[in-house]
């Protein structure tokens, strides 16, 4: 008995260390193809830059290197372009309806997007060049095959810390060109 307890606690914290509550950007589903989603995304803040050391200098930003000093949530999707030379974390709803604080960091910047269509595929484990290579030629060919025409570059975004093991969440998107 004392076996299956000390079983079940050892799951229950290594369930909380790793289970995460992290606010996700919103967006609205508009169709699903196959596996790949059609989504509508409200215009959002974004803090983002580019070169060396990308997830340090915005983890920065939110752990206060930004005027006011003010610390931000860590959201999710952490948005990558496909050679992983620019990164963007998203800020919390709050902080973008109030105004995101002006970052002191060199090469770091903030962007309020447009509302906008994107077509976004999901696959789970972590991530590797031939899961994105597989996943971004299923999104484009699916796009195709449904007369969807893609705007500019896919990207690659990441919802989970390193540390979480179980059910992570990785995606391709790309903007389209979307009438409903």
């Amino acid at each position: 008995m004392k076996t299956i307890f000390n079983t079940l606690f050892v799951i229950l914290v290594t369930m909380s260390l790793f289970a995460q509550d992290t606010e996700i950007q919103p967006y609205e589903v508009v169709k699903i193809l196959n596996e790949v989603e059609v989504r509508y995304y409200p215009s959002a803040t974004l803090v983002e830059t580019n070169g060396d050391n990308n997830f340090g200098k915005l983890f920065q930003y939110i752990s206060g290197n930004n005027e006011g000093s003010e610390k931000i949530a860590m959201t999710a999707p952490v948005y990558m372009s496909e050679d992983k030379s620019e990164m963007a974390f998203v800020m919390p709803l709050e902080v973008h309806e109030k105004g995101a604080p002006t970052p002191k960091g060199k090469n770091v910047n903030l962007r309020i997007t447009e509302p906008r269509h994107v077509a976004a595929i999901r696959y789970g484990g972590y991530t590797n060049a031939s899961k994105e290579a597989a996943h971004k030629k299923q999104l484009l060919e699916t796009l195709e095959a449904n007369g969807i025409e893609p705007l500019g570059d896919v990207e690659f975004l990441g919802y989970d810390s390193p540390y979480k093991f179980y059910n992570r969440r990785n995606e391709v998107i790309v903007k389209v060109s979307y009438k409903q």
